[in-house]
């Protein structure tokens, strides 16, 4: 399973950019403790270990691919992969978020996306 989902955020690419890849501004943007960091290969956690995986490829404030799965993944499947498309224009950012290998059962991340990262993402960089 895959989705892609759209979002604007009252702030620049730059900004979002580095608040997800350190673990100070990702924990402040989600509200949940995170571990992140701004190298390729490098490990991850968000959301207080629920989620975690790896940075696989980055390009500085525009892409983002990482690797992700949560505490809810079977030990059988595989890790699914997110990838982040920033988009800035006139001081606000287009995020798109693809979403791909998703185990079948794996539909409520589409809310869960929206509830426990863009709601309290817009709410903090509008703050």
């Amino acid at each position: 399973m895959e989705f892609e989902l759209k979002t604007t955020i009252n702030s620049g690419a730059k900004e979002i950019y580095t608040a997800w890849l350190t673990s100070e501004g990702h924990t402040n943007m989600t509200g949940g403790e995170a571990s992140a960091s701004d190298e390729v290969g490098d490990d991850f956690t968000a959301w207080d270990g629920y989620i975690k995986g790896q940075n696989l490829e980055l390009e500085p404030y525009s892409r983002i691919l990482q690797s992700w799965r949560t505490s809810q993944f079977e030990a059988y499947e595989v890790d699914s992969q997110i990838e982040i498309l920033l988009k800035e224009t006139d001081g606000q950012t287009e995020l798109t978020l693809i979403h791909t290998n998703v185990p079948e059962s794996g539909e409520h991340y589409i809310k869960g996306w929206d509830n426990h990262y863009f709601q309290p993402m817009k709410a903090y960089f509008s703050g």
